[in-house]
């Protein structure tokens, strides 16, 4: 509806002549500086859309007569203009308009904000970009007539006028209204005339705008309200909470397995071929012929995705079926994982995987409080403490949670671990009780209960949850080597059509020349051969049985079949820390007293402990060895027992805990006997250093022991007096109250008291390493493989794990990078670094940041010319980022291995991803495609079968496309012979058979070659160093066996055309008995390591086909077998025939086996060295 009486125009301070408008009329100055409707209005468009069918436009420069009327504040609605009242929502529009008392035409509506504060309205303004705007004019007359008009643009460079926004609206300069120029008045076209002139692209642009949103369309993530215990009343429903490490699913598997087939030209290229038969002007042969090589390659693509998919079925069934207890109002009940919802009250046990995001609502502990281990989820190995919510844990019993209303209001899902915002609402009493969530009330998924029994309320389920949502979607990764052999294919088609079209020019042009030159690229498709996709992918499956076979290391699963061939080509290798270099098995070494030092080698567990820091643990068990006993501990107070048996009593004022800034900690006590209180504190040398009195022995015992790669930590206390510890905590509780940079102040009056402490001692604790760490480090290093140290734990812990786990050698520098926060800061540590050489890198997470959004080429450049490169404090995403970073700029081939959930991303974004299993959990073994038990075997992995895989599979597909060339060449010379006719040489069987059953088991049989024994392997890692070149597989050594075909293709042709008796179909049987045997006399040349099975299948194909020439000899006829050419049976027994064959095979083979020997002889491969 509209204003009846009344014409609504924007207010706009201008100075303008003064325009008296006439009585009926209101349009020719109307001039519109328009900024398009999605720029300006901060609202939906429907909104205009449904408000009114007249024009919308943001008007400026009006008549200062129209300007100086009074104004009044409008809200526009769906249903039209109306005037504003107190309980306006954030989301009405207010308009700000001038009244014409007499006038009586429609309104024109502009100037639109949403009702929001001043400030905020500044923010927008600054926020909204500049761009160029476009000039419209407006003409209406007063009475409502059916005639409707349309506004024209004129384009209109920015500066001409400038746009500004007041706490009003819009406003522009009044200085440039001068220069507006007249606007032209069109009338509006519609129906048909609409359609003709424009209509139809603006429909189809909107259609097609409308398809894609709708394909692009993502739930939107909301903050939620969550009842206890009652599913049931949530408003939206949310993902089921199932961990999914599959590609595909029952629907997307067919189209999805097609797809990344097709994908590659080799496969596409055949589809093509396999189509064109099916035009009978094209048809060579039989169908079968180029059918079923290409079905039987996509069925043996499909099974053994289909295997790998249903190995991934299982585990993740395995996951989702792990049960838990769900408190019902009924009592306890049992639901598997994947069946939890949110709001639901779930019971986690100690030492149980905590299955979905909770509120940590009760505990078993008195305190109120448990720990869990968060190193799944972020790689800290330090325990987190968590705080159940107060109004829950003070209920005296279960059951008690259901008689209460409350719900929990939670922010929207979002990827950051280390934050959480929300709100715990009881409504049931009077007043209601509210109490703030924050981080320490939450207990993310992925993470274990290392104390007592939680109890906790659904917020968050499946891809909703912290740890899916920092893990990225599992990705079809394609080996190095295929896109390596998809390249040479289409170098093969372009000789193919090079080829082909040679022929068809030397033929002249003559007849349906286009007819000739299809059959001629028909005729030697056998240069790209369809059976190469065959070999390679049953390579691969032979190669991840043996891989999974091999006792030495066992528990080996294969998960990704495609890309054994990658473990040979890795240059990179990104490692976490916690479980996977380190078993998080704290172990006390040392103590120094300033004038000796006690060490233990060996230490019985005397008690289970636990406490935030698995070195805490260390000390603890320690001091127990030597009589020093902990007996209890709580929030407010801890009880020792000496040698003696006395029984110590402590009363615990203030605790500050460990933060990454001050990198300290600290507490006073009371002892109850005596009175006396004492301030202790613990923390890194670096911070402890200037708080102690001075000394002269603790630099020089730090550097000590961190050369040993052992977590140093200073120990130190003060006395206090009553009064002194009085005045503290007045100021104390002071700076906690202040409601302005509370946390300066704390900190303040805490470093106040930490000044002149007494130095106790100093001690040494070793985070005990994986089995064989060291080793297998130092052999990857010789084998030229960079290893990057990505981890979420400190910097000082990450530090000495890289030391004692030699990934720095003693004697090596390390730079460590400064924090940087700005881009300044990063210039000019990065420059600090360029000047160190040789030396590792030790970077925390923010800074990484900071360097990556400036200066990432120039980081990773120098980055990787580091031998070794530690990086802390980094977040799951900080680690799938750098693996990405890493592919991008070098090119090279990466691995990621891990045992966490916080692995996950990193592993999917390698090249290479490898899991191992962990004691907490699975989840990076199940979304890795190599899993393993321990660390130490991926030496064996990569050092054997990597290599072997990788030699093998080169040599493989070369070979193959060897095969095919041979048979090319010597169709082209038959078909040179021939004054260039398009006939093949062989029939369909024949070329069938050479694919398949003559020439597969003895090419097949490669996959069992190797160079070197495994021991050799292993004790020679830099053999490894050349697969990293990519020598096996190159244009060098592609163009050695084109030649190589070339040569025997036109030996075996002209030969056979030489030699054959005076009838012409000799021809076939002659050069196809020669072709076959060289086959398997180059099989014999090419393998270094004979096995049984190679022995079996070269007999195997020369007794099947010596069966097939007596059995199938209609096939070896020149032409179809309808002319009636077929072989002479005597033929092929007499010793014409003999010689003749073995003549031309020994003369294509001979040459072949002398250049071998001569180069073994005076250019040795590497390998040959240690093996002679």
């Amino acid at each position: 509806m509209y204003p009846p009486n009344n014409l609504w125009l924007p207010v706009s301070p201008t100075i303008y002549p003064h325009y008296d408008p006439p009585r009926n009329r209101v349009a020719p100055w109307a001039l519109t500086p328009c900024l398009s409707v999605q720029l300006r209005i901060l609202l939906r468009p429907r909104v205009f859309n449904n408000c009114c069918p007249r024009t919308y436009s943001l008007l400026s420069g009006i008549p200062q007569a129209v300007a100086q009327l009074p104004l009044e504040i409008c809200r526009l609605t769906l249903s039209g203009i109306q005037r504003p009242n107190r309980e306006s929502a954030d989301h009405d529009v207010i308009i700000p308009f001038v009244r014409f008392p007499e006038a009586k035409s429609s309104a024109i509506v502009a100037g639109c904000l949403p009702v929001t504060s001043v400030v905020e309205r500044r923010k927008m303004a600054d926020s909204i970009p500049l761009q160029p705007v476009q000039k419209r004019a407006a003409y209406y007359t007063a009475d409502r007539s059916k005639r409707r008009y349309q506004l024209e643009d004129e384009a209109s460079p920015l500066d001409e006028m400038p746009l500004m926004m007041s706490e009003e609206g819009f406003e522009n300069d009044e200085s440039d209204y001068q220069t507006l120029p007249r606007a032209r008045i069109t009338r509006r076209k519609k129906g048909l005339e609409w359609f003709l002139c424009g209509g139809w692209k603006f429909l189809c642009t909107s259609c097609c705008e409308w398809l894609i949103n709708v394909c692009r369309r993502k739930k939107e993530l909301k903050a939620r309200t969550v009842w206890l215990g009652c599913p049931e009343k949530c408003e939206e429903k949310y993902p089921r909470n199932a961990i999914k490490n599959q590609k595909y699913n029952i629907f997307t598997f067919i189209p999805g397995v097609l797809y990344q087939q097709f994908k590659f030209f080799l496969n596409l290229y055949f589809l093509v071929v396999a189509c064109s038969q099916f035009v009978s002007a094209l048809k060579i042969g039989y169908l079968y012929t180029y059918w079923a090589p290409l079905g039987f390659v996509l069925a043996v693509t499909m099974v053994r995705e289909a295997a790998d998919e249903y190995r991934r079925f299982q585990r993740d069934k395995e996951m989702n079926s792990q049960l838990y207890s769900k408190l019902t109002i009924r009592g306890k009940v049992q639901v598997k994982s994947s069946d939890i919802q949110v709001g639901d009250l779930i019971i986690v046990e100690k030492n149980q995987r905590i299955p979905a995001d909770m509120v940590f609502l009760r505990t078993s502990e008195k305190t109120g409080s448990c720990f869990i281990r968060t190193d799944q989820l972020d790689g800290e190995t330090d325990w987190k403490l968590k705080i159940a919510v107060s109004c829950t844990q003070r209920l005296p019993a279960l059951g008690d949670l259901f008689s209460i209303n409350a719900y929990v209001y939670a922010q929207k899902p979002q990827l950051d671990i280390h934050s959480f915002e929300g709100n715990f609402t009881r409504e049931d009493t009077d007043p209601s009780i509210h109490e703030s969530l924050s981080i320490e009330n939450t207990l993310w998924a992925s993470t274990v209960v290392a104390s007592g029994t939680v109890i906790g309320v659904v917020i968050y389920t499946g891809k909703e949850t912290r740890s899916v949502m920092n893990t990225s979607n599992p990705k079809n990764k394609v080996g190095m080597l295929d896109l390596e052999l998809n390249q040479l294919t289409k170098a093969l088609f372009l000789a193919l059509v090079a080829l082909s079209v040679v022929m068809v020019t030397l033929q002249g042009f003559v007849g349906p020349w286009y007819r000739y030159l299809f059959r001629f690229l028909l005729l030697f498709s056998y240069i790209i051969p369809i059976s190469l996709r065959v070999n390679l992918d049953m390579g691969k499956a032979a190669y991840g049985w043996m891989i999974m076979r091999d006792e030495n290391i066992p528990g080996t699963v294969v998960r990704t079949s495609t890309i054994p061939e990658e473990l040979g080509r890795l240059v990179y290798l990104l490692t976490d820390k916690t479980g996977t270099l380190t078993q998080n098995e704290m172990v006390f070494k040392r103590l120094h007293l300033g004038t000796v030092s006690y060490g233990t080698d060996t230490m019985d567990e005397i008690q289970n402990h636990i406490a935030s820091s698995y070195s805490l643990v260390a000390l603890v068990q320690w001091t127990e060895s030597v009589g020093l006993t902990l007996v209890n501990r709580d929030l407010t107070s801890m009880q020792l027992k000496t040698p003696g048996g006395q029984i110590l009593t402590f009363c615990i004022l203030q605790i500050f805990p460990f933060t990454s800034e001050s990198k300290r900690m600290g507490i006073i006590v009371r002892e109850e006997s005596s009175g006396d209180i004492t301030f202790y504190m613990k923390g890194a040398d670096v911070a402890m250093a200037t708080i102690v009195q001075y000394n002269d022995w603790l630099d020089e015992e730090c550097g000590n022991m961190a050369r040993e790669g052992l977590r140093t930590l200073v120990v130190a206390k003060k006395s206090l007096s009553e009064e002194q510890y009085q005045d503290f905590e007045n100021r104390y509780n002071q700076a906690k109250l202040s409601m302005h940079d509370r946390a300066l102040k704390v900190a303040a009056v805490v470093e106040s008291l930490e000044r002149e402490m007494e130095l106790l001692c100093l001690t040494g604790v070793e985070d005990q390493l994986q089995t064989d760490v060291r080793p297998t480090l130092e052999m990857l290093r010789n084998a030229g493989i960079k290893i990057w140290m990505l981890t979420g734990d400190k910097l000082e812990t990450a530090t000495c794990i890289a030391k004692s786990s030699h990934l720095v050698s003693r004697n090596q520098d390390i730079h460590i990078f400064r924090p940087v926060s700005n881009r300044s800061e990063a210039h000019l540590e990065l420059n600090a670094f360029r000047r160190k050489h040789d030396c590792a890198l030790v970077i925390a997470g923010d800074s990484l940041e900071v360097c990556l959004k400036y200066y990432e080429h120039e980081f990773v450049e120098l980055a990787c010319q580091c031998p070794a490169v530690v990086c802390c404090r980094c977040s799951p995403t900080q680690k799938a980022h750098i693996v990405k970073l890493l592919q991008q700029h070098t090119g090279r081939r990466t691995c990621a291995i891990g045992d966490g959930g916080n692995d996950v991303s990193m592993i999917q974004a390698a090249d290479c991803g490898i899991g191992i299993e962990g004691k907490e959990g699975k989840q990076a073994s199940l979304a890795a495609d190599f899993s393993i038990t321990q660390f130490k075997h991926i030496g064996r992995l990569l050092m054997v079968h990597g290599r072997n895989s990788y030699k093998r599979s080169a040599a493989l597909g070369q070979f193959v496309i060897h095969r095919g060339l041979v048979i090319s060449t010597m169709q082209a010379v038959f078909s040179s012979v021939f004054y260039f006719a398009s006939v093949p040489l062989y029939q369909g069987f024949l070329m069938v058979g050479y694919a398949t059953i003559y020439t597969m088991f003895p090419v097949f049989s490669l996959v069992l070659d190797q160079d070197v024994k495994p021991e050799t392997a292993l004790l020679y890692p830099e053999l490894y160093k050349d697969l990293t070149k990519g020598r096996s597989l190159s244009f060098k050594t592609f163009l050695i066996w084109v030649l190589i075909s070339i040569y025997q293709g036109g030996i075996l042709m002209f030969g056979a055309l030489v030699l054959f008796e005076s009838e012409f179909v000799h021809v076939v049987a002659i050069s196809f008995t020669a072709l076959i045997l060289t086959e398997l006399l180059m099989v014999a040349l090419t393998i270094r390591t004979w096995h049984w099975l190679m022995v079996v299948a070269e007999l195997f194909s020369l007794a099947s086909y010596v069966a097939s020439l007596a059995f199938l000899n209609e096939y070896f006829g020149l032409g179809r077998v309808s002319l009636g050419a077929f072989l002479d049976a005597a033929f092929i027994t007499t010793l014409t025939f003999l010689w003749k064959v073995l003549a031309i095979t020994v003369v294509s083979c001979l040459p072949l086996y002398i250049l071998k020997y001569l180069k073994r002889k005076f250019s040795p491969p590497s390998y040959s060295k240690l093996t002679s």
